[in-house]
């Protein structure tokens, strides 16, 4: 503990510091301000201050096209590395492309018209130079369980097609909307533990859909949850085909030796992206030349050749089930956005560069609202196609215009080809990625590490493998959002102690050999004072003061005489917080203890001064440091005797 004689050498010394009060200000300036902290942390207007008028124009057509800030310094060398890249993500691009819509309940084309005109939108528009645009599974899976509820695809496939478009493009304006406002914060209530947990049940079901390729059912269930897969599953053994299943689990074992290898070895990557290409050709092969689809094998049949036609027109926002596509829509579009802006920053973290998350969210709306308009489906950053992407060593962006070239020569000339593809072979490429997502080691790290992020990620795999996509991802959210109540409505106190021969206090749990300062109680609060924990912070407070005297009493030590309270993590405070404080002064009054504010912030300090709590403590017994404040209390210990400060507070302001 510092020598309070040095702080204070004689009864008429001065205090060192003094808490300042911070200028007020226009509430107007102050206002602005404010909001500018919240939705502009990064500023983005700063790169305009002191420009001329046409470097302006082209700062802004640069941020809102980041195509043409690395256009211009585009190389030769560069255009190798993204023709690799593209022609290689291409690959697993046309058949994952394929299987999705599949899974997604749509024609199987749209998986390649989805791959096609979103990627020339994201090129122009994203910030990402790793990212590789294309369908998800999760947005699939999602698509088909929201909008399967509603409309049967077997028996209505037209209006459950525009369905699909009008959220694709409800998606979009959602997306698009949340990066024009700013709003990219609400992504964010998606934890790493929710998103752990939906993923890998989101895998587990859609491996668990595959069975019907796999086994080569034509009836199934339109259930997502585990209880009615089995079910459909093992009522139908007599319809199994053996053929299929021998066909499926030769393609499974095929499609992860490859990712074995190429997880073996990094530069052997391209084994893993050719493999479902590879698996296509020689599926459609075997079909062809053993006429399979004559004993039980399903293929894909004929896909029409041709880029993508118009789909404006087929928006559906007069249908009766426009408010399933709008909820789809909206829920397709958040966890599109989580994971596509999650895999950008995970690659732009390795290389070293950063990506504006608003920008990225203006990005994907704009693609998926352009998508909806040419026959497109939901389309985001699927990592397993920007890895591939990231590791055949892609340099800009333009390894998407790479893909959607290839892609268009596929539509315009080699679609027929895909007619005897086998949709078990699609069915193993899905299982083969899904299982790439179910993350136990993260699940393992989790538990180890924080116990409710373990069971939020539990919650929301159970919730979606014994319940549905929208139940897991609820009861996930859910479960985050009770944490940050939590955390805000019971903010931890402690109890702060002197470190020997220092003035640092810091807290006795953490460091045993940490000192009690006889006489006074240190306590940390280490949140903002808020309605919803003011109460909570005042008896948890007054509890701190009675283990305290209790402690005294047992040890026969000096009596408790002053509180202080270190109030370096409360950011700020509300009227609540204000009259808790009004409440424990008088409480301590009482007990005849004296309140004692330390390191209070200026959003704070600015409250208390105009709510006069500040004239109701004194300014005096407001100090800049714990340090200081345990000197003038210990001053005060040591040139007065011991009384209530009912009795006479003035004094002890006097003295010091």
């Amino acid at each position: 503990m510092g020598n309070a004689d040095n702080v204070y050498p004689d009864k008429n010394a001065e205090r060192a510091h003094r808490v300042a009060i911070p200028p007020p200000q226009p509430f107007l300036k102050s206002f602005t301000a404010s909001m500018k902290e919240t939705f502009f942390p990064d500023d983005p207007l700063r790169q305009f201050k002191n420009q001329p008028p046409s470097r302006k124009l082209i700062l802004g057509l640069q941020y809102v096209l980041p195509i043409l800030e690395w256009a211009p310094r585009y190389s030769l060398q560069f255009l190798k590395a993204d023709l690799i890249a593209g022609i290689t993500i291409a690959s697993l691009a046309i058949p994952q492309g394929i299987s999705y819509a599949k899974l997604a309940n749509l024609p199987p084309i749209l998986g390649l018209y989805s791959s096609f005109v979103p990627p020339l939108v994201y090129a122009m528009m994203g910030s990402s130079r790793d990212l590789a645009v294309g369908t998800v599974a999760v947005a699939s899976l999602l698509t088909a369980s929201m909008l399967g509820n509603a409309v049967n695809a077997n028996e209505n496939p037209t209006l459950y097609l525009h369905l699909a478009f009008t959220a694709t493009f409800v998606a979009g304006v959602l997306q698009a909307s949340l990066g024009i406002l700013r709003l990219g914060f609400i992504v964010d209530f998606l934890s790493h533990a929710t998103i752990v947990g939906f993923m890998a049940g989101a895998a587990t079901v859609v491996c668990l859909q595959q069975l019907k390729g796999i086994l080569g059912l034509e009836h199934f269930t339109h259930g997502t949850d585990l209880i009615s897969v089995m079910r459909s599953v093992f009522t139908q053994t007599h319809k199994w085909r053996w053929e299929s299943a021998v066909l499926g689990c030769c393609f499974l074992f095929y499609l992860l030796l490859a990712r074995y290898f190429s997880k073996k070895r990094s530069n052997l990557f391209w084994i893993s992206a050719m493999a479902p290409l590879t698996s296509v050709i020689f599926g459609s092969l075997l079909v062809y030349l053993t006429h399979a689809e004559n004993h039980g094998v399903q293929v894909i049949g004929q896909l029409k050749k041709g880029i993508n036609p118009l789909s404006i027109t087929h928006l559906a926002f007069g249908s009766p089930y426009m408010s399933t596509a709008i909820k789809t829509g909206i829920v397709t579009g958040v966890i599109a956005l989580a994971e596509g802006i999650a895999v950008g920053r995970s690659f732009a973290m390795f290389k070293n560069y950063h990506i504006d998350g608003n920008k990225e969210m203006i990005a994907f709306g704009m693609m998926n609202i352009a998508g909806s308009c040419t026959s497109c489906y939901l389309t985001t950053g699927p990592f397993s196609r920007s890895a591939v992407n990231f590791n055949a060593g892609c340099k800009t962006a333009m390894s998407n215009i790479v893909m959607a070239i290839a892609v268009m020569i596929t539509l315009l000339f080699l679609t027929p080809l895909f007619h005897y593809t086998p949709i078990v072979v699609l069915s193993s490429i899905i299982i083969a990625a899904m299982l790439g997502l179910i993350d136990y080691e993260a699940a393992i790290h989790l538990w180890h590490v924080d116990k409710f992020d373990f069971m939020v990620c539990m919650g929301a795999f159970v919730g979606v493998v014994f319940g549905s996509v929208e139940i897991g991802l609820v009861v996930a959210v859910g479960l985050s959002l009770l944490r940050v109540l939590l955390f805000v409505a019971r903010p931890r106190t402690m109890v702060l102690g002197n470190i020997p021969d220092s003035v640092i206090y810091r807290s006795v749990d953490q460091y045993p050999n940490a000192n009690n300062v006889p006489g006074i109680l240190i306590l940390e609060m280490n949140a903002p004072i808020y309605f919803a924990n003011s109460s909570y912070l005042r008896e948890r407070i007054s509890r701190w003061i009675d283990e305290e005297e209790d402690r005294l009493k047992s040890s026969g030590d000096t009596s408790l005489q002053y509180v202080v309270l270190d109030m370096g993590a409360v950011g700020n405070i509300d009227t609540s917080g204000i009259s808790m404080f009004e409440e424990l002064k008088k409480s301590t009054e009482r007990r005849g203890l004296k309140l004692v504010l330390a390191n209070p912030g200026g959003e704070v300090m600015k409250k208390l001064n105009k709510s006069k709590f500040i004239d109701l403590l004194g300014q005096e017994w407001i100090y800049l440091t714990v340090g200081e404040a345990v000197g003038a209390c210990n001053f005060m210990l040591h040139t007065s005797k011991p009384k209530t400060v009912a009795a006479d507070s003035e004094a002890g302001s006097d003295n010091v």
